[in-house]
C-alpha cells in the first residue's frame, strides 16, 4: 500500500531494546555505540514540577510547533512535498526503535525544485563554477535529469572547493563550497531526514534546526540560570569538531534511524568526495566540510549520540544536584548546583569525547563559579556572531 511505502522501516529486536536500556551510572554510559543497537533516549528534566528551566523548555508548545517548520519556501510544489513526507514524522515519533528503509522516493522533482529555491542565490560557486542564476536557466530539464541520476545511482558527488575565512583569533577557518547540484541533493536529503531527527533531537539543542536559533538558546540559558540552582558553569568548545568527525561513527549514528542504503550511500559520497584547493584534489578521511548543506545535520546527529543522550542520563543518574544544558551546534554550556558535580562531569566528558576522536579546546573551555563572562564565553561569542546581544547573569 502507498502508506506502507511512506513509512517503511525495520524494527529492533526485544533483546536489542533491553540492551539499549542497560546504561551504567558512570561516564561510560555509552549510548549503544554500535549501528545495530537501538537507542532509548530519556527526556525528563531533574526535579519535575519545580521552577521552569532550560530543560523544562524542551516540552514547551512553542518548540513542538516550531519543529514542524521548514526552510522551504511556501511554493505549490512545497505543499505537495509536505504531503509526500507527512507519514514519516508520526512514524518516527511513534516507533523510535525502528529504522526507515524507504526514503529515497521522497526525493522527487518537486522536492529538488524546492531545495534549489531554498539555496542562497548569491552564494559562491563550487568546483563546477555553476551559479544559482545560471542553473535556473532551463531549470526543469536540469532537475528532471538530476532526479533520474539520483534514482538510478548515476549521481556523483563533486569535491568541495576549499576557501578560507578569517577567524576572530587571526587564524583562518577552512570552508568547503559544494557544487550546486550537490547542494540541491543535500538540501533535499536534509529536508527528508529532518522529519525523523526533529522528533529525536533534544530540547536543549538549538543550532541549525528548523524554527530554532540563537535567541531561543539564550532564552533557555537565561531561564535555566534564573530558575535553577546553578552555581558553577562549564562553557565548553570542542576543538575542530567539524574537521574531526569520524566517518565510521557518523555513518553508524545515522544508521540508528536510517536503513535506506541509497540514502546512506549519498551521505557516504559526500563524506568521501574530497576537497579541491588550487586545482589539487585531496582525500577526506575524516570530518565534514563546514559550508556544506548537509554538514549541520550530520553534526547534530553526531552530537546527539555522543553528547545529548549521554548528558541526559548523566544528570539523572550521576549528578547530586541540579544540572542545566544548552547546546548550540558544537558549543555548549552546562550549569551545575555543586562544584563536585561540575568537576566530575568535566573529567568524564573529556573521556567520553576521546572515545569518538574528539577533545575539548583547552583555551576555549572554562569551568567557573557564579558567572558567565560574556566577553570570554565561547558560547556567547557564537550567539553574538548570529546577531544576539546581551548575556545572562548568574546569581
Amino acid at each position: 500500500m502507498h502508506e506502507n511505502r511512506e513509512i517503511s522501516c525495520t524494527s529492533w529486536s526485544a533483546d536489542q531494546d533491553r540492551s539499549a536500556k542497560a546504561m551504567n551510572r558512570t561516564a561510560d554510559m555509552n549510548v549503544q555505540e554500535k549501528s545495530d543497537c537501538a537507542v532509548v533516549p530519556v527526556n525528563q528534566p531533574n526535579n519535575e514540577g519545580q521552577s521552569p528551566s532550560a530543560e523544562a523548555g524542551e516540552g514547551r508548545a512553542q518548540t513542538a510547533e516550531n519543529i514542524v517548520q521548514s526552510h522551504m519556501r511556501p511554493t505549490q510544489s512545497g505543499q505537495r512535498m509536505s504531503q509526500g513526507l507527512h507519514g514519516v514524522r508520526p512514524a518516527a515519533k511513534e516507533r523510535k526503535q525502528e529504522r526507515f528503509t524507504a526514503l529515497l522516493h521522497h526525493l522527487s522533482v518537486e522536492l529538488l525544485r524546492d531545495s534549489f529555491y531554498a539555496l542562497q542565490r548569491k552564494a559562491s560557486p563550487g568546483i563546477d563554477g555553476m551559479t544559482w542564476q545560471e542553473y535556473e536557466t532551463g531549470l526543469e530539464d536540469r532537475l528532471v535529469d538530476l532526479h533520474r541520476r539520483v534514482h538510478r545511482g548515476a549521481y556523483r558527488a563533486k569535491p568541495s572547493r576549499r576557501v578560507y575565512i578569517p577567524k576572530a583569533d587571526g587564524r583562518q577557518r577552512p570552508l568547503g563550497i559544494a557544487a550546486l547540484e550537490d547542494k540541491i541533493v543535500q538540501q533535499a536529503v536534509v529536508t527528508t531526514l529532518n522529519q525523523i531527527y526533529e522528533v529525536d533531537f533534544k530540547g536543549f539543542s538549538y543550532g541549525f534546526r528548523p524554527g530554532r536559533g540563537p535567541h531561543q538558546a539564550l532564552d533557555a540559558l537565561t531561564a535555566g540560570i534564573q530558575w535553577k540552582r546553578v552555581n558553577w558553569v562549564l562553557d565548553a568548545d570542542i576543538r575542530g569538531f567539524f574537521d574531526n568527525m569520524n566517518h565510521e561513527w557518523t555513518m553508524k549514528f545515522v544508521e540508528h534511524r536510517v536503513a535506506d542504503r541509497r540514502i546512506l550511500r549519498l551521505i557516504q559520497k559526500w563524506l568521501k568526495a574530497g576537497v579541491s584547493e588550487d586545482g589539487q584534489w585531496s582525500e577526506t578521511k575524516i570530518g565534514t566540510p563546514q559550508g556544506a548543506v548537509v554538514s549541520p545535520l550530520l553534526a547534530n546527529v553526531y552530537l546527539h549520540y555522543v553528547f545529548d543522550l549521554w548528558v541526559e542520563v548523566w544528570r539523572k543518574k550521576v549528578a547530586s544536584g541540579e544540572v542545566i544544558v544548552v547546546r548550540y551546534a558544537d558549543d555548549l554550556v552546562v550549569g551545575f548546583q555543586y562544584r563536585t558535580d561540575a568537576e566530575r562531569f568535566l573529567q568524564e566528558f573529556r573521556e567520553r569525547l576521546a572515545k569518538f576522536g574528539l577533545e575539548l579546546h583547552a583555551d576555549k573551555t572554562c569551568l567557573a563559579p557564579d558567572f558567565l563572562d560574556s566577553e570570554l564565553s565561547v558560547f556567547m561569542q557564537r550567539l553574538r556572531a548570529q546577531g544576539v546581544t546581551g548575556a545572562p547573569g548568574l546569581a
